[in-house]
Parts: C-alpha cells; sequence; structure tokens
C-alpha cells in the first residue's frame, strides 16, 4: 500500500510514536511523518505509507494551521504548559486591541529563535537534549513567516489575573507556536507561554480529513486501510502539475534530463509534478540549477 493517510494526532503521543503505531497497523516500516509535533499537541499528521515517504519533504515544507491558546502571566521553560514556571508577574487585564495589534506585529516574514526543548540539532544533537542536562547552546535562527493570525477568543478584555486568549494562525514550515507565544507576551510586557495548541491544517490536509487510531484498528478489521489512503498525485495538488503521454512518460520514468522545448506545455515553474493519463504521479522535476534550457528529476516514483 503507498499513500498518504492524514492522522488525527491524540495527546500524550509523539509523532515517533505514531509512526511505530502506523507501522504495526499497516504491517510496514516504509512509514514516515511530515513535519513534528510535541506530545501535547494534538492535529493533522499526514503520514506517509509505502512509496509515498519520498514525498514527505515536500508535505514538510508546506504550509501549516494551527488553532491555540495563549496564558499571559507566566513564562516556562518549555513555553507550553507542560513546563516549569520561571517567571510569573500577575496581569489583570488585556485589551482585545493590545493582542490584536501584537499579533499585527508578529505578521509577516521575520526572525525567529527556536525553544530550548525543540527537535532542531545542533552539532548532531537534539536541542531538548541539551536542555535536560541543564545546558544552554547558541540556537541558530531561522526565518519564518506568519500570513495570519485571527483572535478568536470574544470580549474586549481578558481579565486576569492570567488572562487567556485563543487564536488561530497559518504560517510557514518551521514556526515555533509556542515562541509566538512568548512573543506576544512580550509585547504586552508580560510572560506568557501557550497553553494549549491543535494543528488544524497541514499542506492539503485539514482536521475534517483526518483518521483516529481506532477508525484505523477497525478499517483494517474490515480489510478497508487501502481506501484510506490519499493517492501520491493528490497529496502533491498544490504543486503544479502535467499529464503526459507514453512517450515522454518513458522518458520520465527513466529519470532523464529533459530539454524545455521537449515541453510545450510548460510554464517555466521551478518544481512541478509529472503525471500519466490514469493522474498516478511519476515524477517530481524541476528547473535544471545550472542549464537554464533544461529540467531535471527531482524525484522519480516508479522505475
Amino acid at each position: 500500500m503507498d499513500g498518504i493517510l492524514p492522522l488525527l494526532k491524540p495527546k500524550g503521543f509523539t509523532s515517533h510514536d505514531c509512526v511505530m503505531k502506523m507501522r504495526g497497523i499497516f504491517q510496514t516500516k516504509k512509514v514516515g511523518h511530515t513535519g513534528t509535533l510535541d506530545p501535547d499537541v494534538t492535529g493533522v499528521l499526514p503520514i506517509c505509507i509505502g512509496k509515498a515517504t519520498r514525498i514527505s519533504e515536500y508535505l514538510l515544507n508546506s504550509p501549516k494551521g494551527y488553532e491555540g491558546s495563549v496564558t499571559i502571566g507566566k513564562s516556562t521553560t518549555t513555553e507550553d504548559a507542560s513546563g516549569e514556571v520561571v517567571d510569573n508577574k500577575q496581569c489583570a487585564a488585556v485589551t482585545r486591541e493590545d493582542v490584536v495589534e501584537a499579533m499585527e506585529k508578529l505578521t509577516g516574514t521575520f526572525i525567529q529563535i527556536p525553544p530550548m526543548y525543540s527537535a532542531v540539532k545542533v552539532n548532531g544533537k537534539k536541542l531538548y537534549e541539551y536542555a535536560r542536562e541543564g545546558k544552554e547552546v547558541e540556537r541558530p535562527q531561522r526565518e519564518i513567516t506568519v500570513f495570519n493570525w485571527t483572535l478568536e477568543s470574544d470580549g474586549e478584555v481578558f481579565e486576569g489575573p492570567y488572562p487567556t486568549f485563543r487564536f488561530s494562525v497559518q504560517c510557514s514550515k518551521g514556526t515555533y507556536i509556542r515562541t509566538l507565544a512568548v512573543m506576544i507576551g512580550e509585547l504586552l510586557g508580560y510572560p506568557a507561554h501557550m497553553s494549549d495548541l491543535q494543528r488544524t491544517k497541514s499542506s492539503i490536509f485539514t482536521l475534517s480529513d483526518c483518521k483516529t487510531f481506532q477508525e484505523l484498528q477497525e478499517a483494517k478489521e474490515n480489510g478497508e486501510l487501502a481506501s484510506l489512503l490519499v493517492p501520491i498525485s493528490e497529496a502533491l495538488q498544490d504543486l503544479p502539475n502535467y499529464t503526459i503521454n507514453d512517450t515522454l512518460a518513458k522518458k520520465v520514468l527513466n529519470g532523464l534530463v529533459l530539454e524545455k522545448r521537449q515541453l510545450p506545455f510548460y510554464k517555466g515553474e521551478e518544481l512541478f509534478l509529472f503525471m500519466d493519463e490514469s493522474k498516478e504521479a511519476l515524477a517530481i522535476y524541476r528547473e535544471h540549477p545550472t542549464k537554464p534550457d533544461l529540467v531535471k528529476p527531482d524525484k522519480v516514483f516508479h522505475f
């Protein structure tokens, strides 16, 4: 079986836990996830099965959506509710206007420093491993983009001593929502942490697409697992795509570098998908990095 299964990740599971459980359900070692979610975070976790593990990087690079809560007045070691409190400054109230203004300041492209309790690697070691040893190391900065923030809580004032409000946010890959919560607090003049989070969208997948472990187990018992898998071509529908005939398909399946003049339909995209006439994904191609008249394979799915 090959395809993508949008999993509704439960609370208390690491992304690796989910992969291991999916290996048991699908009876294959070829299983991979498309972006780490912390154990306390629930929501959309696309799982790649079989040949689809080869597209995990493309799904990982896609924008994400989240809904969650920020609590003002306390900051923690992990920047979420699971950590130890490191700063406590009670807050009588924050206004809707001030929260919206802070969100607007944190909209767009800017630099973010990942938290110490994260899976980012420094010198081959994950930051959370340093943190558990009580060590602080220099963390790599990363450029992220927040496309949109929405304050979801009603009311004009959120009262203390630890005001909490709900939000939804759409952002680029690699964005730490925990850190955004802390940054909102800084703009409001208080310590803060992310007190709840659910991923609502990853690539083309939303919560309504997701299946629970229980639903997967029932599908397995009924012999219906394969029907739940999303085909590679459908999962990559955000990529520009071209349906090609058998003659060109043979060249593509052999991983040949192609001249652009052989592709009269090509519109100049940097990255695009070739499909056969049955809409099965054949290969992902990209512009040649040094030869502007050529395109080269980035990933071929059949040999």
